[in-house]
């Protein structure tokens, strides 16, 4: 590492939590440690591997409580984030880390948790398609047609996949554009998807529905967790 490098060394430290979506989580992160001077960190409440929504377990780095001083909070979404929303350790860490961190960032569902901790207030955000209904209850701007939004510095990405994207931006702010795309085509990112039912705009409106469906009793859970987490943000 360089002396320039070393100088804008910067350590990012990613929350996990049960049941969140892996990729979230791990896109960002094939992203940012090819950061020069980066050190990326994986946090979680204590040391045991940590289950995602679909059984891959990942190994945090140190727990919550632990954790050295961070220049960037990312928070992972998935199923598992919306009991967070109303777990004081998470909403406590976050809401905390704003003080003292460059960038605030989210993916999918993640922003849902960083609006429970009072860090959306009056920011444009995004989030996964079938939670943007549940950012005006943190006071954010839910933005439909951006696949990755900037406010000052909040960062928020779409569904699952824009963590790429994400990442390749935040890197470009970090270290510049040479930078960023050559992380891009390191990692040959250079998507060509089969179909073209990524976004509501664009899939068949019979696969809309079903994916709505399959996802109903979560949404519920979901609208019933935000009410009481808008609550206590509000509360005195």
């Amino acid at each position: 590492m360089s002396s320039k490098d070393i100088a804008s060394a910067k350590t990012c430290g990613i929350v996990l939590f049960p049941d969140m979506t892996q990729l979230d989580a791990t896109a960002p992160y094939e992203v940012l440690c090819r950061i020069p001077g980066m050190n990326v960190l994986l946090l979680a409440i204590d040391p045991s591997p940590v289950p995602t929504e679909h059984g891959m377990r990942i190994t945090p780095d140190c727990s919550l409580s632990n954790s050295p001083a961070l220049d960037i909070v990312l928070i992972p979404g998935g199923a598992g984030v919306t009991e967070t929303l109303i777990d004081k350790r998470y909403v406590d860490f976050v809401a905390g880390s704003a003080a003292h961190t460059q960038w605030i960032v989210s993916v999918c569902t993640g922003a849902l948790l960083l609006g429970a901790a009072g860090l959306l207030q009056g920011y444009r955000a995004t989030t996964h398609w079938l939670s943007l209904q549940f950012l005006p209850a943190f006071g954010a701007i839910p933005v439909s047609d951006e696949r990755v939004v900037v406010d000052r510095n909040r960062i928020t990405g779409a569904g699952v996949s824009a963590g790429l994207d994400l990442a390749l931006l935040l890197a470009s702010k970090l270290s510049g554009e040479e930078v960023a795309q050559a992380i891009q085509l390191g990692i040959e990112y250079d998507p060509a998807p089969p179909f073209h039912s990524g976004h509501p705009r664009t899939s068949p409106d019979k696969i809309r529905l079903m994916e709505e469906m399959r996802l109903k009793q979560a949404i519920e859970r979901r609208k019933e967790v935000v009410n009481i987490a808008s609550a206590l943000l509000v509360s005195p």
